[in-house]
């Protein structure tokens, strides 16, 4: 690649980074998760891929990075305002976490396609979510 080349490959990732930065920033919760939904949606495109061609390298990387929006995720569930709703997704977050070992383990496309079908599943339902009217926190009501 030329000199040339490189530097605007450089400028296109900086851009990329930025670009994302300021959707986050900009974001409310509910499009912060939908947009980590999005994300490990296509890493996950991308492992399946890396799997098809035999790019040990790209399906890990594609896979790794699925299991930290995962985490990340999980992470995020409130159990004590949540309740079953957060533990039953803490549940398969988990599932799709140990599938997706698995899938890296056995260089198996079945398995992330399994994966793929579960949060496709839960990000069409996070969609169908009303918006809040507001990006600021409910605050409880105080009394004077």
């Amino acid at each position: 690649m030329t000199e040339r080349g490189t530097s605007v490959n450089h400028g296109a990732k900086a851009y990329r980074r930025l670009n994302v930065s300021s959707m986050v920033d900009s974001a409310n919760p509910q499009q912060l998760i939908q947009m980590m939904f999005d994300g490990a949606l296509a890493r996950l495109k991308r492992a399946r891929g890396c799997i098809e061609h035999g790019d040990i390298p790209g399906r890990t990387e594609g896979i790794d990075g699925a299991l930290a929006i995962l985490s990340a995720l999980q992470g995020c569930l409130d159990h004590e305002k949540g309740g079953q709703l957060a533990e039953n997704l803490d549940a398969l977050y988990d599932y799709m976490q140990r599938r997706l070992y698995r899938a890296q383990v056995d260089n198996e496309a079945a398995i992330v396609d399994e994966v793929v079908d579960l949060l496709r599943t839960l990000a069409d339902a996070w969609e169908a979510i009303e918006p809040a009217t507001s990006t600021e926190p409910v605050r409880p009501a105080t009394t004077a």
